[in-house]
């Protein structure tokens, strides 16, 4: 009797979750709730609304993905799941529809890149749960090929993402169109009160579920600084290359960045692809896929894909540009050291970035490690950083000055002179 009972309580057991779906939960081989799912699930199976706070890699997506489809299941209203880019909405698409699929789960991805046609004969087979980005989720509202009045279940999934994203108006528009008798759950990594402040004016009673506090970091991610020229940032990231075996995840600040950052893995001899909003979703996706199965050893990505690219077995993640907001460090670094997984992460900062470091080390709680650069591979021919050289100011001649350009004599023709 006692061991029967222990393995009630080490499982999804008690959680209020139908046997049906537990039996689909074992299949798939989820044996034990992460924390957010033990906590959440009970509270969001009672049709409260839930604020959850996890940190990346936790498992947010059945938190509140299992509450959602069970209830669905009873009810005939929809579900609503606003998120900030196509890589989350078409992950949490495959991650609802493996575990829904066998009792009859239809959902409707909305997300940009994609023939809007298609979508809208998806919308037409009423879908259970609608998928979205708020963008795309506005085109169909403007012309009229989407009804969420019958939405009664909403998930504003990486929140604080989306409003740094600008996506404000759009999320406030959107409500508009949802009713206002509903269940709406919000989950993040890193929640500012700011966000706290919009979510509870749209939630009623909403019940906070931390298991970690915001902004706290895996772990079993280790973490690490180089302090550098930006000069020798290729040299560093192929020593560093040349060091570890795995996967690698490097982060730039810019979509230039990182289309000259892959140009630069490649020619280091290493299979890379890059995933940003220059690219299009075929080729995002492309990239995304072959990350996982190995046939890119890197993948170069900026912030906008951070949030999209959940990927188990990450052994490194690089940010080659050092972040700007706290938060983005949090997210970025949350790519390894996934389910319990050991992982690591290699910062480089610029000298004048060195302030950056304290408001990510308030924010995560600990002291970040710098680390004496180690002896660096001689600067390449092909990295256009090598041969950078100061633009050249041109030299006016002896005794002859400079004169202000409104004073500077016209032509005959009215253009300036000299």
């Amino acid at each position: 009797m006692q061991n029967s009972a222990q393995q009630v309580n080490s499982g999804f057991y008690g959680l209020g979750i139908a046997p049906s779906l537990l039996d689909i939960l074992a299949k798939l081989g989820y044996r034990t709730p992460t924390p957010i799912q033990r906590q959440a699930i009970p509270i969001a199976m009672q049709g409260k609304d839930v604020v959850g706070i996890a940190q990346t890699g936790t498992g947010k997506t059945l938190a509140f993905g299992i509450p959602m489809i069970q209830l669905l299941a009873h009810t005939k209203g929809r579900g609503l799941v606003l998120l900030p880019t196509r890589e989350l909405a078409l992950q949490v698409d495959e991650q609802l529809r493996k575990v829904g699929h066998s009792i009859g789960l239809r959902t409707a991805v909305l997300i940009g890149g994609l023939s809007i046609q298609a979508q809208i004969q998806a919308i037409a087979k009423n879908p259970h749960v609608i998928i979205a980005t708020p963008g795309r989720l506005n085109d169909h509202l403007n012309q009229k090929t989407v009804n969420l009045s019958k939405v009664n279940i909403l998930v504003l999934d990486e929140a604080d993402r989306m409003l740094d994203m600008g996506f404000l108006p759009q999320i406030q528009k959107i409500l508009h169109f949802v009713p206002k008798e509903r269940q709406t759950m919000l989950f993040s990594a890193t929640i500012s009160a700011e966000v706290m402040r919009i979510a509870t004016a749209n939630m009623k009673l909403p019940l906070r579920v931390e298991v970690s506090p915001s902004g706290t970091t895996v772990e079993s991610v280790a973490q690490e600084i180089f302090v550098l020229r930006k000069e020798a940032k290729n040299r560093l990231l192929e020593k560093i290359l040349s060091e570890y075996q795995g996967s690698v995840l490097v982060f730039t600040r810019t979509k230039f960045g990182a289309k000259r950052v892959t140009k630069a893995v490649r020619d280091m001899g290493h299979s890379v692809a890059e995933i940003h909003s220059n690219r299009s979703l075929a080729q995002r996706r492309d990239a995304l896929g072959g990350f996982k199965t190995g046939k890119y050893r890197v993948l170069v990505a900026t912030d906008i894909a951070a949030r999209g690219i959940d990927v188990i077995g990450i052994e490194l993640v690089i940010n080659y540009d050092f972040p700007m907001h706290p938060e983005d460090y949090v997210h970025r670094i949350g790519r390894t050291g996934r389910a319990g997984a050991e992982g690591r992460a290699i910062s480089f900062v610029l000298p004048e970035e060195q302030r950056n470091m304290r408001g990510i080390e308030r924010l995560i709680r600990k002291n970040l490690r710098i680390s004496p650069l180690p002896e660096l591979p001689p600067q390449r021919i092909s990295d256009p950083l090598a041969h950078a050289q100061p633009r050249q100011q041109y030299r006016y001649p002896y005794g002859q000055a400079r004169q202000p350009r409104s004073f500077r004599p016209r032509n005959h023709r009215g253009r300036r002179r000299g």
